[in-house]
C-alpha cells in the first residue's frame, strides 16, 4: 500500500489496540453497553479490508511498512494477499461478533472492562501476526499472541484450573515461539532473505539449502505448538478454563490457526519435498483421528468442541503436507468453514451454559422450547461441521476427497483418516447441536431463557454465512477461497466446486462419512464408555506427562540453582575470579598470544618506589590480623594509583582518587568498627594456598592482557572526537568532566545511585547492630513513669 493505503493498513492494525487501551475507561462510564463501541474497531478494520478485496482477488499484492532498526535491515513491514486478506477479514469480522457476545455474557462481571481489554491486544497481535511481513515483525507479533492468550486463558485467576491452564499454553506456545525464532533467525543469516515477500520470491532457495532440515524442524516446531499437533495438542482442551468468548474466539479465527498460516505460508518455500509430504500427514492424520475420538468422549459442550478443533487442525496439517493444489484448495475451504462453524457453536455452547447454567451433556435436554434461535443457530453449524450440502462445509469435505482420491497406499491411509476423523466430527456436532435442545428437559435446569441480542446475533450470523457462502459459491470463490489458496500455492488458482452434489467417489465418499457418522452418533454413549475404559487404563497421557516435565523442571532447576548458588559469598568470588582468569588466558592460547609474551616496559626509579609501596600494601592486607588492619592496609593501594596519576599528569584524577579512598577506608572502618568484624581468616595454610595461586594468576592474567594492550598503537579516535565535541556540544573545558556528567551521564547517575544504595545498606547495619547493643532486659515489675 502506498500514500492513503498505507495510512488506511496502519489505522487498521492500530485499531484493536487503541481500543484495547480505552476498553477500562468505556466499561466503567457504560457498563455493559460498552461493547457496542468498541465493537466499531474491528468492524472499521473490517472495513478497510473488505475494501481492498477487489483488488486482493484481481492478484494485487499490497506491501507497507517503515524502517524499524535499519542498520539490521529490519522494518516493520506487512503483506496483504489472499492468505492474509482472508485471515484479516475473518479476524475482524469474526471479532466484532465476539466483542458483542462477550458484553452480553459478562454483563456485570467486575472485570469486564479488563477482559475486553486483553481480547482486543489478542485480536491485534492476531491481525498483525497474518500480515506481518518482515520476519522481526512476524516473531513480535508471533509472541504477543501467545502472552496475550495466557493473559485470557488465566483470566479468572483465582481458579487454579485457569491458572494452570494459562501456563500451560504458554510454555508450550512460547517453547514453540522460541524454537521459530531461530528458524526465521536462521533463514535471515545463512540465506540473507529478511522477509516473507524475499523468502516466496526467492524459489527452491530454502529447499536447496543445506540448512533445509533444521530449519524445517524449527518452523514445525512452532507451528505444531501453536496449531496444537499431537503431542503439543494437550494445552488447547486446557485453554477452555477462559471464559466462553475467548475459547470461541480462540478456536474459530485466531491463535489455533496461527500456525496452519504459517505452514501455508510458507508452502511454496519450505513444501513439496519428502520430509514435508511425510511429517505433515503423519502428524496430522494421528491429530485427527485422535482429537475427533476424544471430542466424542467429552461430556462438557466445550471440551467436545475443543476437541474437535484439535481434529481439525490435524486435518488441515495433512492436507498441507500433502501438498498438491488440490490439498491446497482443500486445507483452504475447509480453514474458512471451519472459522464459521467453530466460533458460531462455541458461542451456542456459551448460550446453553448461560441460559441453562450447565454445560455437561447428560445434564442437558428439551432447551429447543425456550432457546428457539440459539437452537436455530446451533443447527446451521452443525450442518457446515458435518458437511452436509449446500453448506460451505460441505464443499470443503468434497475437495478433500477430491484431493486425496488415489489408489496407492499412501492416499488410501490418509483418506481411511479422513473419512474416520469427519465421521467422528459429524457425531461430535450434533452432539452439541441436537441433544441439549431436544427430548425432555431434566429437572435440574430450572427457567433456561434465551439470552440478549449480543449473544444470540454471533452464532446466527455465522451459521447464516455458512449457508450462503456455500449457495454462493462462485461469489464466495472469486472473493475469498480462490485468492487465499492462489497465494498458498504460489501460482493462481480458480475453484470452481459448488453445493450440487457429482455422482463420483468423492460424493460416494462424503455419504459414507455422513452415514458412519450418523451411526456414531446414535451410539455415542457407547463409544463414549469404551473409550472412557481405554484411557483409564493406560492411566497417562501427553497432559499428565506435561505435569510431570514440569516437576521435573522444577526440581532440575532447584538442584542447579542450589549447587550455584550455595550462599557462600568465597564461593562465589572464587567462581568469578577463576572465570576471568580462564578467560584471560584462554584468549591468550587461541589468539596465538601464548607463549609470546609482551614486552616489559620502561620503569623509572620512582616508578619502581610506587610498585613497592603497592606490594607493601598487598603483604600488609594479606598479614592483616583482624578485618580493621586489613582495611586500612587496604587504603594503601588506593594512594599507591594516585600517585601512579599525579605522576602521569593528571592532578584532577589523582586529587579525586586520594578523596574517594580517604572516604572509603573511613567508611568502611567506621561501619567494621561498629560491628565488630574483627576475626579474620581462620584457614589452615593448605586451605589458603590453592586461593592465593587462584590470586596469583588472576594477577598475571590481567597484568599481561594490559601490557598487551598499551603496547598496541594509540587509537585516538575517541580522543579526538571528545576534545573536539566537549565544548562545541557541551560546553565543557575539562573533558574528563564532560565525560562524566554528559556523555555517558545516564552511567554515572546509576554509579552514584548504586553508591547511595550502599551507604544506606550499612547505615542499616550499623542502627541494628547499636539496637541490639543497647537493648535491655526491662523488668516486668517496672512501670513506666
Amino acid at each position: 500500500m502506498t500514500g492513503i493505503e498505507s495510512n488506511s493498513g496502519f489505522l487498521a492494525l492500530a485499531l484493536p489496540f487503541l481500543a484495547a487501551a480505552l476498553a477500562p475507561v468505556l466499561t466503567r462510564i457504560l457498563k455493559q453497553h460498552s461493547c457496542w463501541v468498541l465493537a466499531l474497531a474491528p468492524a472499521l478494520a473490517f472495513v478497510i479490508f473488505l475494501g481492498a478485496l477487489p483488488e486482493v482477488a484481481a492478484g494485487r499484492v499490497f506491501l507497507f511498512g517503515l524502517d524499524w532498526i535499519p542498520s539490521f535491515d529490519v522494518r516493520f513491514s506487512f503483506r496483504l494477499d489472499g492468505l492474509s486478506s482472508t485471515f484479516a477479514l475473518l479476524i475482524t469480522g469474526i471479532g466484532t461478533l465476539i466483542i458483542l457476545y462477550s458484553g452480553g455474557y459478562l454483563a456485570g462481571h467486575r472485570d469486564q472492562g479488563r477482559f475486553l481489554s486483553f481480547m482486543l491486544m489478542f485480536m491485534g497481535a492476531m491481525l498483525g501476526l497474518v500480515m506481518s511481513d518482515d520476519l522481526m515483525t512476524l516473531i513480535v507479533y508471533w509472541e504477543l499472541t501467545s502472552i496475550t492468550s495466557f493473559l485470557l486463558i488465566g483470566f479468572d485467576h483465582e481458579r487454579g484450573a485457569a491458572r494452570r491452564g494459562a501456563i500451560q499454553a504458554l510454555v508450550i506456545t512460547g517453547g514453540g515461539g522460541l524454537a521459530l525464532m531461530a528458524g526465521l533467525i536462521a533463514i535471515r543469516e545463512l540465506t540473507g532473505l529478511t522477509s516473507l515477500s524475499d523468502i516466496l520470491a526467492a524459489g527452491d532457495a530454502l529447499r536447496d539449502s543445506t540448512f533445509y532440515v533444521p530449519i524445517l524442524i524449527l518452523v514445525l516446531a512452532g507451528a505444531f505448538t501453536k496449531s496444537a499437533q499431537m503431542p503439543f495438542h494437550v494445552w488447547l482442551p486446557n485453554a477452555m478454563e477462559a471464559p466462553t468468548p475467548v475459547s470461541a474466539y480462540l478456536h474459530s479465527a485466531t491463535m489455533v490457526k496461527a500456525g496452519v498460516y504459517l505452514l501455508l505460508r510458507l508452502h511454496p518455500a519450505l513444501g513439496e519435498t519428502a520430509l514435508w509430504t511425510t511429517i505433515l500427514p503423519l502428524f496430522g492424520s494421528v491429530t485427527l483421528v485422535v482429537g475427533a475420538l476424544l471430542a466424542v468422549r467429552a461430556t462438557d459442550i466445550k471440551i467436545t468442541l475443543a476437541y474437535t478443533t484439535v481434529a481439525s487442525l490435524g486435518l488441515l496439517v495433512m492436507l498441507i503436507g500433502v501438498g498438491t493444489e488440490t490439498a491446497i484448495i482443500s486445507a483452504v475451504l475447509y480453514l474458512i468453514a471451519h472459522s464459521l462453524f467453530k466460533g458460531g457453536l462455541f458461542m451456542v455452547a456459551g448460550s446453553v451454559d448461560h441460559g441453562a447454567h450447565t454445560r455437561e451433556i447428560d445434564h442437558l435436554g428439551g432447551l429447543g422450547r425456550a432457546m428457539p434461535i440459539t437452537f436455530a443457530a446451533a443447527l446451521l453449524c452443525a450442518l457446515s461441521m458435518g458437511g452436509v450440502t449446500p453448506f460451505v462445509g460441505f464443499l470443503a469435505k468434497e475437495e478433500i476427497y477430491h484431493a486425496l482420491e488415489y489408489g496407492d497406499p499412501y492416499h488410501v491411509a490418509l483418506i481411511c483418516a479422513a473419512i474416520a476423523g469427519n465421521a467422528l466430527m459429524f457425531a461430535a456436532a450434533f452432539i452439541v447441536a441436537l441433544k441439549p435442545f431436544i427430548g425432555r428437559m431434566p429437572e435440574t435446569i430450572h427457567h433456561p431463557h434465551e439470552g440478549t441480542l449480543t449473544i444470540w446475533i454471533g452464532p446466527l450470523v455465522l451459521g447464516v454465512l455458512g449457508l450462503v457462502g456455500g449457495l454462493l459459491y462462485g461469489v464466495y470463490h472469486a472473493l475469498f477461497s480462490s485468492p487465499m489458496a492462489s497465494a498458498a500455492v504460489g501460482e493462481p488458482v480458480a475453484i470452481e466446486i459448488g453445493w450440487i452434489p457429482h455422482l463420483n467417489l468423492a460424493f460416494a465418499l462424503s455419504l459414507a462419512t455422513v452415514a458412519l457418522g450418523a451411526a456414531i452418533y446414535l451410539l455415542s454413549d457407547r463409544l463414549r464408555a469404551g473409550l472412557s475404559a481405554f484411557l483409564a487404563a493406560i492411566g497417562w497421557g501427553p497432559d499428565k506427562g506435561f505435569d510431570q516435565a514440569m516437576r521435573g523442571l522444577i526440581r532440575g532447576a532447584f538442584a542447579i540453582t542450589h549447587f550455584l548458588q550455595s550462599g557462600r559469598l568465597d564461593y562465589y568470588m572464587t567462581a568469578t575470579v577463576a572465570v576471568m582468569t580462564a578467560a584471560l588466558f584462554g584468549a591468550m592460547f587461541y589468539t596465538g598470544g601464548w607463549p609470546a609474551m609482551p614486552a616489559f616496559p620502561q620503569v623509572r626509579y620512582y616508578e619502581w618506589m610506587v610498585l613497592a609501596l603497592l606490594l607493601c600494601g598487598i603483604f600488609a592486607v594479606v598479614v592483616a590480623k583482624n578485618r580493621l588492619t586489613a582495611i586500612v592496609s587496604l587504603g594503601i593501594q588506593g594512594f599507591a594509583v594516585a600517585l601512579i596519576f599525579m605522576l602521569m599528569g593528571a592532578p584532577d584524577l589523582s586529587f579525586t582518587q586520594f578523596m574517594v579512598e580517604t572516604l572509603s577506608v573511613v567508611i568502611l572502618a567506621l561501619a567494621i568498627t561498629r560491628l565488630k568484624l574483627s576475626p579474620t581468616d581462620h584457614r589452615p595454610t593448605r586451605e589458603k594456598l590453592p586461593d592465593a595461586a587462584l590470586a596469583a594468576a588472576a594477577g598475571a592474567g590481567f597484568g599481561l592482557f594490559l601490557l598487551a594492550v598499551v603496547q598496541r598503537p594509540f587509537d585516538s579516535l575517541l580522543s579526538d572526537f571528545f576534545e573536539q565535541y566537549s565544548y562545541t556540544i557541551a560546553h565543557g573545558r575539562n573533558i574528563v568532566n564532560v565525560i562524566l556528567v554528559d556523555f555517558r551521564g545516564i552511567d554515572t547517575m546509576g554509579e552514584i545511585a548504586v553508591v547511595m544504595t550502599t551507604g544506606l545498606g550499612v547505615l542499616a547495619l550499623i542502627r541494628i547492630q547499636v539496637g541490639r547493643r543497647n537493648r535491655r532486659i526491662i523488668d516486668p515489675m517496672e512501670t513506666t513513669p
